[in-house]
């Protein structure tokens, strides 16, 4: 499920990247490998474990943003009699990853790859996640190769995995792919990505799923000065996520039906949170009527138009109670479902960039053999959910913080200045201190004032705006 996407533009030594290098110092953010974790992975890079079964004939591809070297997923859409066939290759980190070694340590310390507004700071050695284990085009490479099989509607039918030596034959961003579809100069397997990706659309708004199709943030800086825009997701970034989400709600169910594995889990979200948000769409002048539920009004959303997209920045708020739940020898967990998807889900398509993803392939890859997962992997399973918790809450408390510094920058020099905002929180007993959701430039921060009006609009006066404390507040104008 999604993040806030923020990225920064602008020379190095500028204010906003100067406080976000600040943060990665103040955090503690680990940027080096242990030498023998490098050790490790120079060696495993060259010789990786490598799987019997030859894939290399299907004609796989890859859809990413056009930067992007670290290729977990790529893909290959068919006909199958009166339905569809998709083929999903995942990067298999466990053929360069040794259990218990120097390399497999620091993997969960780190947990997940973290993402700053200038730079990401990656789960695996660049050599593997951007090289070796990378499903670039026209090279070799190990897989968790998925096959499955669709019917007319895009209901999965069947469901197959294997380890399996694959060879994208291209990287694809998604403008490009937008492009062939809209023109129709597509080939089949391209121009099935919108067909099964809108079928999967129509069976998500059955069950009563959620897609949050989160713009992303871009703050430009120019002659010292900072400016926010959004891009808003196309089409294509719905289909394409749409076969991620087939493949982890299959993992799920594979892995309850063989009564071990480990699911990406949330509850409802409490009244209170949605609550707050209904007071952000307020603030924001976008038209909730009650009768209207949640999943309704996001589906009529415009990501294009700023205020929409602000507010599409904070509906993932609602995603902060997700955890991961795990299971063993057919006990069932009490919540098996994932509320946004409205179906049991599991984290497997992300293995160079999220932990938890390598042990899902593993469970996956055991039950479809009919064989016990790895010991290695039972040996880890009960720790694995207390390790990914950790390393949310990092990523979580990173995405706040990077998100209060650009918010500062953006605001900088205008303290004083008066704004259009609305109240959406009141800390709890303590009702002089609150959050305010500005309307133009669409940020938030905290207030300070007598008897905070909750819900209701007001003039706000900009007291404190300083990216290198990361520090925006506000008081009744």
């Amino acid at each position: 499920m999604p993040r806030r996407h923020i990225r920064v533009t602008g020379a190095p030594e500028a204010p906003l990247r100067a406080a976000l290098t600040a943060l990665r110092t103040e955090l503690g953010v680990p940027e080096s490998y242990p030498p023998e974790a490098l050790t490790e992975a120079e060696r495993s890079a060259k010789t990786p474990t490598l799987p019997s079964y030859d894939a290399t004939d299907i004609p796989l591809f890859t859809i990413d943003p056009p930067a992007s070297t670290d290729l977990d997923q790529a893909m290959h859409l068919s006909r199958q009699g009166g339905g569809y066939r998709v083929r999903y290759a995942i990067a298999d980190v466990a053929a360069f990853v040794v259990p218990g070694a120097a390399l497999d340590a620091e993997t969960h310390r780190r947990v997940t790859t973290l993402y700053f507004p200038d730079e990401r700071i990656p789960l695996h050695p660049a050599l593997l996640s951007e090289g070796a284990a990378s499903l670039l085009p026209g090279q070799v490479r190990p897989a968790a190769l998925w096959t499955i099989d669709l019917d007319a509607d895009a209901r999965t039918l069947t469901v197959d995995v294997r380890r399996a030596l694959v060879r994208s034959r291209a990287r694809l961003d998604y403008a490009a792919v937008q492009k062939q579809i809209d023109d129709k100069t597509a080939e089949e397997p391209l121009a099935l990505l919108k067909e099964i990706g809108e079928a999967r659309e129509r069976l998500e708004v059955e069950r009563g799923g959620i897609s949050l199709n989160v713009p992303e943030q871009e703050v430009i800086e120019r002659d010292h000065t900072y400016e926010l825009s959004y891009r808003a997701a196309l089409p294509a970034d719905g289909w394409n996520a749409q076969i991620s989400l087939l493949t982890g709600m299959a993992a799920a169910d594979l892995m309850l039906s063989a009564g071990t594995g480990v699911l990406r889990t949330l509850p409802a979200a409490p009244d209170g949170a949605v609550g707050r948000l209904r007071r952000t769409a307020h603030a924001l002048h976008i038209d909730w009527p009650h009768h209207v539920s949640y999943a309704q009004l996001i589906r009529s959303l415009d990501p294009h138009r700023p205020h929409h997209a602000a507010f599409l920045q904070e509906c993932t708020t609602l995603l902060r109670g997700a955890g991961y739940t795990v299971f063993r020898d057919g006990a069932l967990p009490p919540i098996t479902t994932h509320a946004a998807v409205a179906a049991p889900y599991a984290h497997c398509t992300a293995p160079l960039r999220r932990l938890a993803d390598r042990y899902a392939a593993e469970i996956c890859l055991a039950a479809a053999a009919g064989a016990p997962p790895p010991d290695w992997v039972l040996a880890a399973l009960d720790a694995l959910p207390h390790q990914m918790a950790e390393g949310s809450r990092r990523a979580g408390a990173i995405e706040r913080e990077c998100v209060d510094i650009v918010e500062a920058a953006l605001l900088a020099g205008r303290v004083g200045e008066v704004f259009d905002g609305c109240v959406v929180e009141v800390a709890e007993g303590r009702p002089g201190v609150g959050t305010v959701q500005l309307e133009s430039p669409a940020v938030i921060g905290r207030i300070e004032g007598d008897h905070l009006p909750l819900g209701e609009r007001l003039r706000v006066r900009l007291t404190q705006a300083d990216p290198a404390s990361a520090k925006v507040r506000f008081a009744p104008a």
